[in-house]
């Protein structure tokens, strides 16, 4: 190994002791799956190491390749929920078993409003929102500008008070 790859390896730990717990905690928040969640991280470390000559803020960076993984869980959980939807389409419902009635207040979370924003606002409030990005790491993260990521946010807290309307 030489000087310089063992310099690399060293700053990589420091952010690994640093900054590894959070972040799997955090994608255990968003995703409900302490497993997952750990391997998500540890993918997003070692999506790190190779990219690791050109990251500014290493930080911000996890946090950004973390949660486009999360998002890449809940959109293949999407499709495997629409499967399903089709594959029991036209079953018999047993009328002895009643349905639940809608409870507002137990059936939606704010995971599941997060999980509902359009994409383009999702991103820009688990970066600033639950990883605790300012507007400008966010905005680096994204390659948008501030004014932008502003606007995304407030867009997206516009749709997240709708959604949450009279859930307590």
């Amino acid at each position: 190994m030489t000087s310089g790859e063992a310099a690399v390896e060293q700053d990589v730990r420091q952010v690994y002791d640093a900054h590894f717990g959070r972040l799997a905690g955090w994608t255990t928040s968003l995703i409900g799956d302490r497993d997952l969640a750990h391997d998500v991280a540890t993918d997003a470390f070692i999506k790190l190491i190779k990219h690791w000559d050109s990251v500014q803020d290493p930080r911000a960076w996890l946090y950004t390749a973390a949660a486009n993984q999360v998002r890449d869980h809940w959109r293949k959980r999407g499709r495997e929920s629409a499967a399903y939807d089709k594959l029991t389409a036209g079953q018999p419902v047993d009328p002895d078993v009643a349905a639940p009635e809608f409870d507002s207040a137990t059936r939606v979370t704010v995971r599941q409003a997060v999980e509902s924003l359009p994409e383009r606002f999702r991103l820009a409030v688990l970066l600033h929102y639950y990883a605790d990005l300012s507007i400008a790491q966010v905005a680096i993260q994204t390659g948008k500008s501030e004014g932008a990521v502003k606007r995304d946010l407030f867009d997206a807290r516009k749709q997240l008070a709708a959604a949450l309307e009279g859930v307590r």
